[in-house]
């Protein structure tokens, strides 16, 4: 099955029917698509491997439950530092971006980062991916710096942080 062909209904499932599990090498060729499709400095095979095996990495994919498609629908990578965590990358499927999706990985996060005692949320974000600027700004994440070239030598990158 193509991962971009959308499975008839898929778009319609609710909250209950989705997990969000640990990602394991046999997800990547999913998580490859969301990536090359989410952003203009894809991470590679390697660099995602790289954070499977990082001992403060922690990667997880958002799927249907059990008895939907087995594709991943989102991802999300952070490394959590004594008492804070910075968002590393995150994506969603292009057919199931706008319906809430994001917003659920980054409940996620920072639901799981906050009984391991994480005080403070870092983020990097280009400042031309508006979408994911609201999206951070919902979960009251304050632009507090800017870092120039900082995609491949390239592009800038706005610099978010959130207290708790």
């Amino acid at each position: 099955m193509n991962p971009f062909t959308a499975p008839v209904g898929f778009k319609k499932i609710g909250w209950e029917k989705i997990d969000i599990q640990r990602m394991e090498i046999r997800d990547l060729e999913d998580v490859l698509s969301i990536e090359t499709t989410s952003s203009p400095t894809p991470w590679s095979l390697n660099m995602f491997a790289h954070e499977l095996q990082h001992p403060n990495a922690f990667c997880f994919v958002m799927k249907p439950a059990k008895g939907g498609p087995p594709l991943v629908i989102g991802f999300i990578c952070f490394r959590n530092v004594i008492e804070e965590s910075e968002l590393l990358n995150i994506a969603v499927h292009p057919h199931h971006r706008r319906l809430g999706y994001g917003k659920k990985l980054m409940e996620f996060y920072i639901d799981f980062c906050r009984p391991l005692g994480i005080k403070t949320f870092y983020l990097e974000v280009n400042p031309s991916n508006q979408a994911a600027i609201h999206l951070y700004q919902i979960f009251d994440f304050k632009c507090v710096g800017r870092r120039e070239k900082f995609y491949q030598g390239r592009f800038d990158a706005l610099l978010f942080r959130k207290n708790i």
